[in-house]
Parts: structure tokens; C-alpha cells; sequence
């Protein structure tokens, strides 16, 4: 089974929910003790669609990428800034 390329899945994951898709940059700082350091960033106007009402949204993209590592014993930490 072939790791998954976790920007790339966060991108495609991430710009349906935002007004300036093309602004979408997921960066991946490497790997330390098994945990995948990744950050996200949008548009300043982006944020709060991307956060969602109290958290909910960016909770489910930390779920799902959480189980997605999960499947190789990995565990990411997700941050999410602007431009």
C-alpha cells in the first residue's frame, strides 16, 4: 500500500470549501517521531468558512486526515494560517 501524498489530498479536500481556490497552498514540513507537521493556507476571507461554526469544519478535515495517517501509524497535526 502506497503512502498517501497528504498535500495534495488536503488541497483537493480544502478548495470546494473556499471562495479563492486557487489561493489554496498546503505545505507538508516533513516527519518527526511519526507525527506529519501540515500547514494550510487561504485567503484572509477564506478562514472562517474554513474553520466553520465553532470549529466544526476544520474538525472534520483533522478527522479525516487523522484516520487517512492512521492507516500507515502516522498522526498529523494540522495548522491553518493566511496569506
Amino acid at each position: 500500500m502506497n503512502e498517501i501524498n497528504y498535500e495534495q489530498f488536503l488541497s483537493e479536500l480544502i478548495k470546494p470549501l473556499v471562495m479563492y481556490p486557487e489561493e489554496v497552498v498546503v505545505k507538508n514540513f516533513g516527519e518527526e517521531n511519526d507525527t506529519i507537521t501540515i500547514q494550510i493556507m487561504v485567503n484572509q476571507e477564506d478562514v472562517g468558512r474554513l474553520i466553520g461554526k465553532k470549529g466544526r469544519v476544520i474538525n472534520s478535515i483533522r478527522t479525516i486526515a487523522y484516520a487517512s495517517a492512521s492507516r500507515f501509524g502516522k498522526k498529523i497535526e494540522l495548522s491553518v494560517d493566511t496569506f
